[in-house]
């Protein structure tokens, strides 16, 4: 069930991933004739998995360690679809993005990115230390500078910067932006804002449509769209007792 808990300058969004099943009703065991499951993407690239233990401290805010690790499976999934863009640049940028709001006042953060409100300066605060940030973390794990280079410039205005620059930086944008329409970026901005959860689709479909750089994330919003259009139904909240 989800819940909000506060400590310090975290608010983590607690929702139970169904990992083992309640019952086996077909009676069978089946699970030999399934394949083996895929490295996860911290298994495919080390450099992740490392950047992680670095940055998570610096993630937990308003729920952002959770947030980034959505992202950073969207922007893979995108990567798919976009055989040219370069992995090695979209997946630490997508990972170290927010890195830059641990610098940003916590009692401030949400007023930021609040409706009707909004705080130019305090977004601006949070790439520019953000890429500030990455460029440590990044020469720390002995990332080539060029690469580096690349990865800080898409940091640094990936919320900001109305434009796009490469196809690295639009589907940084693009993962950055469906996260919202998830499961989780919908519980977690409900709370944040004490919306229902119509009206957070609303606020969010605002946000993303029209603003998304590549056809791939189109695509893919209108299925979480869907998704969350229909786990509001009233025929579906019945059968859940609702």
């Amino acid at each position: 069930m989800p819940g909000l808990l506060p400590a310090g300058n975290r608010w983590d969004h607690v929702t139970m991933t169904k990992l083992e099943p309640a019952a086996n009703h077909y009676g069978r065991d089946v699970s030999a004739r399934i394949g083996s499951a895929a490295p996860n993407l911290f298994e495919q690239y080390p450099l992740l998995g490392a950047l992680w233990e670095d940055a998570k401290d610096l993630l937990a805010v308003r729920s952002n360690d959770t947030h980034t690790l959505y992202s950073v499976s969207i922007a893979d999934q995108l990567l798919e679809h976009h055989r040219h863009a370069e992995a090695k640049i979209v997946l630490p940028a997508m990972l170290l993005h927010d890195i830059g709001w641990s610098a940003v006042d916590p009692d401030l953060v949400l007023s930021a990115i609040a409706p009707g409100a909004g705080n130019p300066e305090l977004v601006l605060q949070h790439e520019k230390e953000g890429a500030k940030l990455a460029a440590r973390l990044l020469e720390k794990h002995d990332v080539a500078q060029e690469d580096i280079e690349r990865i800080v410039h898409i940091i640094d205005g990936h919320d900001s910067r109305a434009e796009s620059t490469s196809i690295e930086d639009s589907l940084v944008k693009d993962a950055d932006k469906l996260w919202r329409l998830t499961g989780h970026g919908l519980d977690t901005i409900m709370d944040w804002f004490g919306l229902t959860r119509v009206q957070a689709l609303t606020l969010v479909e605002s946000r993303v449509a029209g603003k998304l750089f590549t056809e791939a994330a189109r695509s893919m919003a209108s299925g979480f769209i869907a998704v969350q259009r229909a786990s509001m139904l009233p025929q579906r909240l019945v059968l859940d007792g609702q």
